[in-house]
């Protein structure tokens, strides 16, 4: 993978629960290449804080990636926990705080505000789920996006016309109605009006 990408920021995350083995397992990553980043979980599966792991690395610069944020007391947490100048990227997941039931956005922008105070950290809006995120994301100032395949696919249709996007709809349908081969028989049918 990183003979494919050797000159962008690439992150891979620790596997392990432990603490010293996930700061094995970091250092480890770390000597992978200049542009790896090292995934370290907000938590282990015991709800224990990272904090003390994430400034243990970031102070050996470490360019860490905090993964699996949804709170701002959890990125103020990480932030405080970084070592200053070392590069970090604050992972919050946000469409996982829309799969709750919540809105996103003034997580997302209160989180922008509280990483911009920090030299070196970027703010990663991770998974997304649909072509708005990305809108959203670059409107509060956010400075990474996730993107699957899926919504790199729709990236044509960001700011088409709604009512072309409408025809071409209808179309769609048409089309995959036609090619289903479905058609209507039976007594009592009556003609549309």
């Amino acid at each position: 993978m990183l003979r494919a990408i050797p000159d962008r920021p690439i992150s891979f995350e620790v596997f392990s629960d432990d603490w010293d083995e996930m700061a094995r397992q970091a250092r480890q990553i770390a000597t992978w290449g200049e542009n790896v980043y090292v995934k370290i979980p907000i938590t282990n599966t015991r709800g224990e804080s990272a904090a003390p792991l994430i400034t243990a690395l970031s102070r050996d610069g470490i360019k860490l990636n905090a993964t699996a944020l949804m709170t701002l007391s959890q990125v103020r947490t990480v932030c405080d926990a970084l070592v200053a100048g070392t590069p970090a990227c604050v992972s919050v997941f946000a469409g996982r705080i829309a799969d709750a039931g919540r809105d996103p956005m003034p997580i997302m922008a209160a989180a922008v505000e509280m990483v911009n105070a920090y030299p070196g950290v970027e703010l990663i809006w991770a998974s997304p789920r649909e072509l708005l995120n990305v809108v959203q994301a670059d409107a509060v100032g956010c400075h990474i996006i996730t993107a699957t395949p899926d919504i790199l696919a729709k990236l044509p249709t960001l700011g088409k016309d709604l009512g072309e996007f409408s025809l071409d709809t209808v179309k769609m349908f048409h089309e995959d109605g036609r090619a289903a081969g479905f058609q209507l028989h039976g007594a009592g049918a009556s003609p549309v009006r």
